[in-house]
């Protein structure tokens, strides 16, 4: 047992009127001992039961984060690639509605951004479908892949993925804990605003209940990660939504300058509105996502060219978000983004 882990247990889990929330370097050195195995599994699963009752604070966030940076796996920046985008959405996937992400990485990678996706497999508390099963239903296998072989692939196509089980067992080892406790660890909370990169970034994370961005804001901040999107999207996810008023972050740094916009982007102001698609059967989900990359109209169409057309005006490519949706709109119906994914699987293939 760790006796330096117990006395950062105890700081977090004395109640309300004891206990008291941790120190950066405190948060630093609990995630250290919990991924190294220092501690317990019974002070692990302690901990994170206490920590989801306390709620994490944004110093906290940064200091489970300055760990993830230390002993995490980290794709490289290449002089060609500029600002890449790190899209960051929950690890335990999706239950309702059906994820728009992937074909807004492809569509991001297709104009020449440089994209990074993350996640695991099948995970508590939802147990949703994760982006790694999608991506399989696509014909693309990230998860067979070493960090390496990620890295090869994302500097010849644009868009790479790091999966926890192959590229961050120590963090993997963490998932079954989040069943035993039957609640989301703060760690759910951070691995939306990881970045497992080295470079210049722009971050688009998702988040459902508002006082999560406040505590983004702050972990960022602290961080030094100056470019960033929030989106309050579909199931905490970075996915605009279609059937309500987006609420969205903006952060952007000039020079020494950073700024921070609200932005209220109402779907139905640009052609977008609609329900959003429910989401079936992976299989299901997958075939509409290939008649979307054959350009059949559809519902979850028009979704990818919403967040397609959103993102690549965020990421720079376009002026504003009516030509961002106008380019999306004919990446999609070029054929150009179908052509992308055929690249990223024919570059796996060769790798596997």
């Amino acid at each position: 047992m760790s006796d330096h882990f117990r006395e950062l247990l105890k700081t977090i889990g004395s109640g309300t009127h004891t206990g008291k929330n941790l120190t950066r370097q405190e948060a630093t050195a609990a995630m250290r001992m919990m991924l190294l195995g220092e501690a317990t599994p019974a002070q692990i699963g302690a901990f994170f039961i206490a920590h989801r009752i306390k709620r994490p604070t944004g110093e906290e966030l940064a200091g489970m984060l300055d760990t993830y940076n230390e002993l995490g796996p980290k794709l490289k920046s290449q002089p060609s690639m500029g600002r890449v985008t790190v899209l960051g959405c929950p690890y335990d996937g999706r239950s309702r509605t059906a994820p728009v992400t992937p074909l807004t990485a492809l569509i991001l990678a297709t104009a020449g951004v440089f994209v990074v996706m993350h996640g695991g497999a099948r995970m508590p508390t939802k147990e949703g479908v994760p982006f790694i099963e999608i991506w399989q239903g696509l014909g693309v296998e990230w998860g067979r892949l070493s960090l390496v072989q990620v890295q090869q692939v994302f500097e010849h196509t644009g868009l790479g993925f790091v999966y926890l089980p192959e590229h961050f067992p120590q963090a993997d080892v963490l998932v079954e804990y989040r069943r035993d406790i039957g609640k989301r660890p703060p760690l759910a909370t951070m691995e939306l605003i990881w970045v497992p990169f080295v470079g210049e970034v722009h971050l688009a994370a998702g988040y459902v209940h508002p006082p999560t961005e406040g505590m983004f804001r702050e972990a960022l901040k602290l961080q030094g990660l100056k470019n960033y999107t929030t989106v309050k999207g579909l199931e905490g996810s970075c996915d605009l939504p279609r059937d309500r008023t987006a609420i969205i972050g903006v952060s952007v740094s000039s020079g020494k300058n950073v700024t921070f916009e609200r932005l209220l982007l109402h779907p139905s102001d640009y052609n977008c509105g609609g329900k959003e698609v429910a989401l079936g059967s992976t299989a299901e989900l997958v075939e509409e996502m290939q008649g979307v990359l054959q350009s059949k109209g559809s519902e979850l169409m028009s979704a990818a060219i919403w967040n397609g057309g959103f993102y690549l005006w965020r990421c720079g490519i376009c002026s504003d978000i009516n030509e961002g949706l106008s380019k999306a709109e004919s990446l999609l119906s070029s054929g150009e983004v179908r052509e992308k994914l055929r690249e990223i699987k024919a570059k796996i293939g060769e790798k596997m």
